[in-house]
């Protein structure tokens, strides 16, 4: 059998992607099989381990998609060098919650990772990555806070870490709440307003000082 071109391998784990992400939305991550996914693909199941070691690298896979170009954004507003911090959190953190609204692949990923991956076991590959990403997240945030201070756009006194955790919880309350119930708020609508206002909490409130 003649091997595959590269763009031909490329369209094949692409597949996989798409079918990975359309099964563990509709029946979660922990009932999905490779041979679930395998079929729905239209591949062989060597075929998925020819691209992914296995469930969890291609879980992680089909979050990459969505999660790379939004930690790009996180990563770049984390620079030093960059002179509003601030302003530029907000407008990354509206762009990741807008994106989650109405970009349906952004969407289906986010939903999956909220609502369809049910975790029993503590050392689950899956659980273990998302941990992992949440805590490089985290750290970039700290960064930009601290950026923040250093231009003179919040406290000197700030606790760091305290108004980090804030930030953090509302923006991922924001995407739970919403996938949870869609319908209760417009995320699109309301993005901007709320990431302001949490901004505005981290420079005016006295709990969140030293």
């Amino acid at each position: 059998m003649a091997r595959s071109t590269k763009e031909e391998a490329l369209e094949t784990r692409s597949r996989i992607l798409d079918a990975a992400e359309q099964v563990f939305y509709e029946r979660g991550v922990s009932h999905t099989s490779l041979a679930d996914v395998a079929k729905a693909a239209d591949v062989t199941r060597g075929a998925i381990y020819w691209h992914f070691k296995n469930k969890s690298d291609l879980f992680d896979a089909m979050c990459e998609r969505v999660r790379l170009p939004m930690e790009a954004i996180m990563e770049a507003n984390a620079d030093e060098r960059v002179t509003d911090p601030l302003g530029e959190f907000i407008k990354g953190g509206v762009y990741v919650l807008k994106q989650a609204a109405t970009d349906p692949r952004c969407r289906k990923v986010f939903d999956i990772i909220f609502n369809k991956c049910e975790f029993v076991d503590h050392n689950d590959p899956i659980l273990m990555r998302q941990r992992e990403c949440h805590m490089q997240g985290m750290l970039r945030m700290e960064q930009i806070l601290t950026n923040s201070i250093a231009r003179g756009q919040l406290p000197p006194d700030l606790n760091i870490r305290r108004a980090c955790l804030m930030a953090h919880a509302m923006f991922s309350g924001l995407l739970a709440d919403w996938f949870f119930s869609p319908d209760s708020f417009d995320l699109e609508l309301e993005a901007e307003s709320l990431l302001t206002a949490c901004i505005h909490a981290i420079k005016t409130a006295p709990t969140l000082l030293r």
